[in-house]
């Protein structure tokens, strides 16, 4: 499906079967000489049918079409190797792009997967390293790196890219400060709220998210269009939403650490998720794989504000509250 939303930029709806998140927005902006696509979907072949034949409907070459890639996950990235052509410049931050290049590797999955056995993931579900991998095409890509500030020319529009952590490292948005909209990826949602994660030495996600959301909160931003689902014609209203989400996943973090110290697994079996499912071992171990990480982001927060206390032990972590 392609909607215009303003003069020149159009939204396509990408299908993602057999995935929680349904679609993702990709959007062209449109121009003379060259055009932007602002992130693809996963390597699907519904994916890719979906988007080939959204461009053939706007008549635009894929010769002119240059990519812009707002963070690492691969339902935004996943189909930048294969569409993109010899001509095409792929625009991302260096800081995801190299988290991109390294997910194909053995080396990258065996760190992620010691990662979650270190914080009480059961090895037997630990088989997220193929299924995501399978989510990508092709091998390697040069990418063009963008940084805060840094400003796209594309159909008319000053494209400024805002740096935007949390979600993933990297994240970046693209913000037109004269029509005053922002291209916000995965970093605001308008149905559902952005999975923040834990990572190998990354420090404090979630505190880095809060502070992300806080930035864009100042700016001057008439409409969002997201990475999924509605568009966002009142971001402040939404992000004080997603403060609200946060502050009671963590009082709930707390509320069940009260039993006693846990490790992030048996933390994110207790907690609320908006699923289906009669109990937490019904879940697919890709939805626990995320609720885990989820849970890491959270407690890591907490310890980083000094309400928990975190504790390393038989070469595992827990977390527990003050003495």
């Amino acid at each position: 499906m392609i909607k215009q939303l303003l003069p020149g930029i159009y939204q396509l709806k990408v299908p993602l079967p057999r995935n929680p998140l349904k679609a993702i927005n990709s959007y062209l902006i449109g121009g003379q000489a060259r055009s932007l696509l602002v992130d693809t979907g996963f390597n699907w072949p519904e994916c890719k049918e979906a988007l080939l034949k959204g461009i053939e409907t706007l008549g635009v070459d894929w010769a002119d079409i240059d990519f812009f890639v707002t963070h690492l996950h691969g339902d935004h990235f996943g189909l930048v190797y294969d569409l993109a052509r010899q001509e095409s410049v792929v625009y991302c931050s260096e800081v995801d792009a190299n988290i991109i290049k390294a997910n194909r590797s053995t080396a990258y999955w065996q760190e992620i997967n010691s990662f979650y056995l270190m914080h009480g993931y059961p090895p037997h579900e630990l088989d997220q390293g193929d299924t995501l991998r399978s989510y990508v095409s092709g091998t390697d890509i040069n990418f063009k790196y963008v940084n805060e500030g840094d400003c796209l020319e594309y159909g008319g529009y000053h494209l400024v890219c805002i740096s935007t952590p949390g979600h993933t490292p990297g994240h970046m948005c693209l913000y037109e400060p004269e029509r005053k909209f922002l291209i916000s990826g995965d970093h605001i949602l308008a149905d559902i709220t952005s999975n923040i994660t834990g990572r190998p030495g990354w420090n404090d996600s979630l505190g880095q998210y809060l502070k992300s959301l806080e930035k864009i909160n100042a700016m001057d931003i008439n409409l969002v269009l997201p990475g999924h689902r509605g568009i966002i014609r009142n971001h402040h209203r939404r992000i004080e939403e997603l403060k609200l989400h946060h502050k009671k996943r963590l009082e709930e973090v707390q509320t069940i650490l009260q039993d006693g110290p846990m490790s992030a697994y048996q933390v994110a079996s207790l907690m609320h998720w908006d699923l289906t499912y009669d109990s937490w071992e019904q879940i697919p171990s890709f939805q626990k794989w995320f609720a885990t990480g989820e849970a890491i982001a959270h407690l890591e927060h907490l310890v980083h504000m000094n309400v928990l206390r975190k504790i390393e032990q038989d070469g595992g972590v827990i977390y527990a509250l003050p003495d």
